[in-house]
């Protein structure tokens, strides 16, 4: 008996050990370990995580498959995963064979408790209806004219104050958590109409936000651990599960009030509310909606419109300072546009945040935003599930049931689509041969704000408010890195720097600025 249970223990092994060497050969990408598969790799690279992915599609043409568990039955499928990069892949993923993509049930698990079906974790029909609601919303121009006010009332009342008060009492300040609390009170002014007020003296904690934060924190927790685990510590009421159900409880009890007293508001004719909510709830179909639906109309908005802008500009700064020439040009195009807007008594140029019309003419500020996100993209990935087997335009093989992720921050530094300077911070690929006009790359290429039907609806009220931001930064100050602080993307969702950006804050000699601006005109 125990020769035979050897022997069927010996066969067992040779016929896993011949799979695996056969699954293994016909990978490419990172090192697939017996029954392990590529964990080994993804944890010993996890704190340079999107580098790691981007040097295996460098080294793949981009395009690589891997097991995340080399188990028979299941490497085929679940445990399979696509990471590319490849334009014509993800035009074919994102546009071509959209309805074979869909963001999938592992996704949709993971974020159904924060932000139910709304429009950034749902598919087919539900998506689309959101979809088309949301989009005829996004492209009045009063949708634009309101964010201005709610981005240049933060940016002079808020901003300008606590970094001139900084700069008074030359104390280093963390410009991540000044662009996470601007654009948190903006993005909720937006949404529902009522100012959370984090960006005010002293920076306070408001429970709304805290909670917001600990809620999307607990939910990214999710990815880390299979579904059946997290379930369970949700059912026993352990770790981040715990804090995650206090938390939604404080976001719908907020929520709850301001949908009520919205609704009185609009009933009694009130005021002319310009918010998104609002909006939602004037329309024909409003009867059929849920103040549940409502929720979660406005959490979408926020998640999608806080921290993408916020850490975007985060590292704007960052590579500005790195950067003195870009910084040189940035302030030239702004002076240039003010002397035409406003004179030139340059004493009055700092006396209120640029308008409307002057934010569109500084096209330089936009390539520089630009080419923050070609190599800093909020967020650097994102992933679908595959519906039916398919064949990917590299001729790769994905089958039913598998997934694919797909690496933005790898697309913008490939030297097959950005040539060999792609790592270099280089405003300029942005603008014609002249330097007076944006051009914007193709989608495929640069996906920061995501493409085909899905691309990003607030794309141009990132750039408003960015550039505002920047704008009015730049000409009132000079930033520089406090020294010894170290500069490190975050392993999340959303590409944070892992100890914020520390920053002294000094003045901004802006008549100087227009001096050298005079001088380059005479040579």
């Amino acid at each position: 008996m125990d020769v035979f249970v050897g022997l069927l223990l010996c066969t067992a092994i040779t016929a896993y050990l011949l799979w695996f060497t056969f699954i293994s050969r016909s990978l490419k990408g990172p090192r697939v370990w017996p029954l392990l598969g590529s964990l080994p790799g993804l944890i010993e690279n996890f704190e340079r995580m999107h580098d790691w992915m981007a040097d295996n599609l460098r080294a793949c043409g981009g395009t690589y498959q891997t097991c995340i568990c080399a188990v028979p039955f299941l490497a085929r499928k679940q445990g399979l995963v696509t990471v590319t990069c490849d334009p014509r892949n993800l035009e074919h993923i994102l546009k071509t064979r959209f309805d074979n993509y869909p963001k999938g049930p592992t996704w949709q698990a993971v974020f159904h408790d924060l932000l139910g079906f709304g429009i950034f974790n749902s598919d087919g029909d539900t998506w689309l209806f959101q979809r088309k609601t949301a989009a005829l919303e996004f492209t009045t121009r009063t949708l634009r004219q309101a964010m201005a006010r709610w981005v240049n009332r933060a940016i002079q009342t808020r901003l300008c104050p606590i970094l001139a008060l900084a700069q008074t009492q030359c104390k280093p300040i963390d410009v991540q958590d000044l662009m996470l609390r601007l654009t948190f009170d903006n993005i909720c002014g937006l949404a529902f109409g009522r100012d959370p007020q984090t960006l005010a003296p002293g920076l306070p904690e408001n429970g709304f936000a805290t909670a917001f934060d600990r809620a999307t924190e607990a939910s990214l927790q999710r990815f880390v651990f299979p579904e059946i685990i997290w379930r369970l510590k949700k059912w026993l009421r352990l770790g981040l599960e715990v804090s995650l159900t206090r938390s939604l409880v404080q976001i719908d009890s907020y929520l709850s009030d301001v949908i009520e007293t919205r609704k009185q508001e609009l009933l009694n004719k009130q005021k002319d509310y310009d918010d998104l909510l609002s909006r939602f709830m004037r329309r024909k179909e409003y009867s059929t909606y849920s103040d549940k639906f409502l929720q979660h109309v406005a959490l979408n908005f926020i998640l999608a419109g806080r921290d993408t802008s916020s850490v975007a500009l985060s590292w704007f700064f960052w590579l500005v300072i790195q950067n003195p020439k870009v910084e040189e040009n940035i302030l030239h195009e702004i002076c240039s546009v003010l002397i035409e807007t406003r004179g030139d008594n340059v004493a009055k140029w700092v006396d209120e945040p640029l308008d409307f019309e002057e934010v569109d003419r500084l096209v330089y500020l936009k390539a520089a935003l630009s080419e923050t996100l070609r190599l800093y993209p909020s967020v650097p990935e994102d992933s679908k599930h595959v519906v039916a087997d398919d064949v990917l335009p590299d001729g790769t093989f994905v089958p039913a049931g598998s997934s694919i992720s797909y690496s933005i921050y790898s697309a913008g530094r490939m030297q097959t689509t950005w040539g060999e300077d792609c790592l270099e911070f280089k405003p300029e690929r942005w603008l014609s041969d002249d330097g007076k006009k944006f051009i914007m790359k193709d989608h495929f290429k640069f996906v920061a704000f995501n493409a085909g039907p899905r691309i990003c609806l607030g794309k141009d009220l990132a750039y408003l408010q960015m550039k505002s931001v920047a704008a009015s930064v730049l000409i009132r100050h000079r930033l520089e890195v406090v020294p010894g602080h170290k500069v490190e993307q975050k392993m999340s969702l959303t590409l944070f720097m892992k100890y914020g950006l520390k920053v002294n804050v000094y003045p901004r000699d802006i008549n100087q600025v227009v001096e050298s601006m005079k001088q380059d005109e005479k040579i």
